[in-house]
C-alpha cells in the first residue's frame, strides 16, 4: 500500500503569503497540482488586483462616472456576491470602499489624533454599493459617480483560496489546505485520518495561539486589530474603517468566521468588526452553516450559537 505524501509550498501571491498543503501519492504529483493552483491564483490576481494596471477592476475604476465597462462574467458574479453581502451586513461590507481618502489614515506613530468627524464623513461619501450598475445582458459594470473605486481586498483572497481548492480537487487531490494569509480552506483529512488542526491567533501575543479547532471541509478567516492599529489617548483604534462614518472601529480585537467557503468567511470577518458584537452575532446566528468567534478589547470571548470553543 502506498503511503500518501504531504507536499507544501509557500510563496507571495496577491501581495500576501499563500501556503499550499496537499496530500497525494508522491511529491511530484503534489507539486504539479500546486503549480496549477498557483497558476489559478495568478490568473485571479491579473483579473481583480487594483495593483495591476491592466486588471478589469482598474478598468472599471478608470471609467467611473464616465461609461460602462465590458468585463468577464466571473467579475460580474463576484461583484454580485459582494452586493449580497453588503445587503445582509447593512453596508458594513462594501467593495466601493476603494474611494476612501487614504491620506486621512496612515496608522503609524505619526498619527496622534483622529481626523475631524466631518472630514472623515466626507471621505466616505462615495462609498455606496448601490451605485454599481450591472448589465448582465451586455456583461458590463459601471460606477455611477466619478471618483468611485472598487477593490476586492475584503473578499478576493478568500475567492482565490476557494478557486485554488477547486483546481486541486479537479486534478484529484482529495485533501489539503490553501492558506491565503490567514484566510484558509480545508478539505479531506490528514495522513493519519484526523481532521486538520487550525489555530486561531491570540490577539495579544504575536505568534501565539488563542485556541485551536479541528476542521475538515471548512474555511476560516480572521480579521483583527492586533496587526495594524493606532493608540490615541490610551484607546486602541483598528485599521478597519466604518464605511458609514469614515472612522476606525473600536471594541473588538478579533473576529473569526467559520463556514464552508473561504470567500464568504473572508467577506464576513471585517463587517462583523464594524457591526459590533451584538449586532454581528445576531446576524451570524441567522445564517446557515456560518459560525463566529469574537474577542473584545477586554479579552472576553463571544461565540455564535452553533459553536463551542475551548481555550
Amino acid at each position: 500500500m502506498k503511503i500518501p505524501v504531504v507536499s507544501k509550498r509557500t510563496l507571495k501571491l496577491m501581495g500576501n503569503r499563500f501556503e499550499f498543503t496537499v496530500i497525494s501519492d508522491n511529491e511530484e504529483i503534489g507539486q504539479e497540482a500546486i503549480d496549477m493552483a498557483i497558476e489559478e491564483v495568478r490568473r485571479i490576481e491579473d483579473l481583480f488586483s487594483t495593483f495591476k494596471e491592466t486588471s478589469q477592476t482598474n478598468l472599471i475604476n478608470r471609467n467611473a462616472g464616465i461609461q460602462p465597462v465590458k468585463v468577464d462574467n466571473e467579475v460580474i458574479q463576484l461583484i454580485k456576491r459582494s452586493i449580497k453581502i453588503s445587503a445582509i451586513t447593512q453596508g458594513a461590507f462594501d467593495i466601493t470602499y476603494g474611494s476612501i481618502d487614504k491620506s486621512l489614515w496612515n496608522f503609524d506613530t505619526t498619527m496622534t489624533a483622529l481626523p475631524d468627524p466631518k472630514i472623515a464623513l466626507k471621505s466616505v461619501c462615495l462609498i455606496d454599493y448601490k451605485n454599481m450598475m450591472i448589465d448582465d445582458q451586455d456583461s458590463t459594470v459601471m460606477l455611477k459617480h466619478r471618483g468611485m473605486r472598487i477593490g476586492f481586498g475584503g473578499i478576493g483572497k478568500g475567492y482565490a483560496a476557494d478557486r485554488a481548492k477547486q483546481i486541486l480537487q479537479n486534478v484529484g487531490i482529495k485533501s489539503g489546505i490553501v492558506n491565503a494569509a490567514g484566510d484558509l480552506v480545508t478539505w479531506g483529512k490528514q495522513v493519519n485520518d484526523k481532521n486538520w488542526t487550525i489555530g486561531i491567533a491570540d490577539p495579544n501575543q504575536c505568534g501565539q495561539l488563542f485556541s485551536a479547532l479541528n476542521i475538515s471541509n471548512m474555511a476560516i478567516a480572521t480579521s483583527g486589530n492586533y496587526e495594524k492599529y493606532i493608540t490615541i489617548d490610551g484607546k486602541k483604534y483598528s485599521h478597519t474603517i466604518d464605511p458609514k462614518t469614515g472612522l476606525p472601529v473600536t471594541g473588538i480585537k478579533s473576529v473569526t468566521i467559520l463556514c464552508p467557503s473561504a470567500e464568504l468567511a473572508d467577506a464576513l470577518a471585517t463587517p462583523i468588526m464594524v457591526l459590533g458584537i451584538h449586532v454581528g452575532l445576531d446576524l451570524i446566528n441567522q445564517l446557515q452553516h456560518v459560525a463566529c468567534i469574537i474577542i473584545d478589547d477586554a479579552d472576553k470571548l463571544y461565540t455564535s450559537n452553533n459553536i463551542n470553543v475551548k481555550h
